[in-house]
């Protein structure tokens, strides 16, 4: 229970700070009904245990007429009233002291451009508030503090300013149609027409003034060649045959036809002499 009620409080947190700007070390502004939970509870350090809450180093803040509220109480908050002694005294303009929860609605007013957190005990307060300011809050029950969750009103403002920030606001079309008019002059030919709408020349054209094409032409990238890597190497004929090994028969048989062979190569271009001149006279009868 306690890890869910954790996850809770830091989500509301994290809503805060993204759409609204909430920074470290988070600003929590103390009225006297908190101040005295804390201290009748005991729960101290008040700083440390806050920023456990919050999930974030804190400060502690109060105004002046809340601790003039406290001095009228009487000696049952004398403690609250030296606990809010040390705190910080956020500046509120008043020179006469006002009642607590007017002084704060004036002191966060209704966008709360302090981003303060605000600590209370008043359940009507924090009602008003929910329905008309920006505020946070945070409250104790018993020996636990808890966060409010935002508000319906809440949800819808930061809903409307994520609006704002993604569309243009009439000064930033004024100053768009300037910027795209000075464009169209530096880059108009010679034959132009002058445009009413714009106040500046209009090019007679097909092409586009400002250089943007309708659609986006990506380029193709063409084919160098073919990537050596993936190539195959050639195949071989089918009709040329392997050439088998022969058996030591088989050689020796051969180099013995070819040593015959030599042989008779030999035999055949040896000359013989003719034996005209060595033969003597013929025989006459």
């Amino acid at each position: 229970m306690r890890v869910k009620r954790q996850k809770k409080n830091r989500r509301t947190v994290r809503f805060f700070t993204v759409c609204f700007g909430f920074r470290q070390p988070f600003k929590v502004l103390c009225d006297g009904t908190f101040i005295h939970h804390l201290v009748a509870n005991e729960i101290t350090p008040a700083d440390t245990v806050i920023s456990d809450l919050l999930g974030g180093p804190v400060k502690l803040f109060t105004t002046r007429c809340v601790v003039a509220e406290l001095e009228k109480l009487g000696k049952d908050f004398s403690e609250s009233l030296e606990a809010a002694k040390m705190l910080s005294t956020a500046t509120c303009e008043h020179e006469e002291a006002k009642a607590a929860d007017e002084c704060l609605s004036e002191v966060l007013g209704i966008n709360n451009t302090e981003h303060f957190f605000l600590g209370t005990q008043d359940a009507d307060f924090r009602k008003k508030l929910q329905q008309e300011s920006i505020v946070p809050l945070v409250f104790g029950l018993r020996n636990i503090l808890l966060i409010d969750q935002p508000s319906d009103f809440q949800r819808e403002t930061a809903k409307d300013s994520e609006k704002r920030r993604l569309n243009m606001s009439d000064t930033e079309k004024r100053l768009l149609a300037k910027r795209t008019s000075k464009i169209v002059a530096s880059n108009r030919p010679e034959g132009t027409i002058a445009n009413e709408e714009w106040g500046m020349p209009r090019v007679i054209s097909t092409r586009d003034p400002l250089g943007v094409k309708d659609r986006p032409q990506f380029k193709r990238n063409r084919a160098k060649g073919p990537n050596p890597l993936s190539c195959m190497k050639k195949k071989k004929d089918n009709n040329t045959e392997r050439r088998q090994p022969k058996s030591k028969a088989e050689s020796s048989s051969g180099a013995q036809k070819e040593k015959k062979e030599g042989e008779s190569d030999a035999k055949k271009r040896t000359r013989k002499r003719s034996k005209k001149g060595k033969s003597g006279p013929e025989s006459t009868e």
